[in-house]
């Protein structure tokens, strides 16, 4: 499982690369990643200080940390 969850972290990361700031439900459309695989992934990048969430009313946002 921690293979496939760091599969799908890479994926974001690599998205994230190209997209200076998305908002996760698009994220999630994009990639095609359930709620559950994009919560993992998305903590993982977090937890390795990889991106940066904020939030613009209820719209939550990821960028890369730089």
């Amino acid at each position: 499982m921690e293979e496939t969850i760091g599969i799908q972290a890479g994926k974001i990361w690599h998205y994230l690369a190209s997209h200076e700031k998305i908002d996760v439900l698009k994220l999630k459309f994009d990639l095609k990643l359930n709620n559950s695989m994009l919560f993992m992934a998305v903590g993982w990048l977090a937890r390795e200080n990889k991106i940066k969430i904020s939030q613009e009313n209820e719209i939550y946002f990821i960028t890369l940390v730089k």
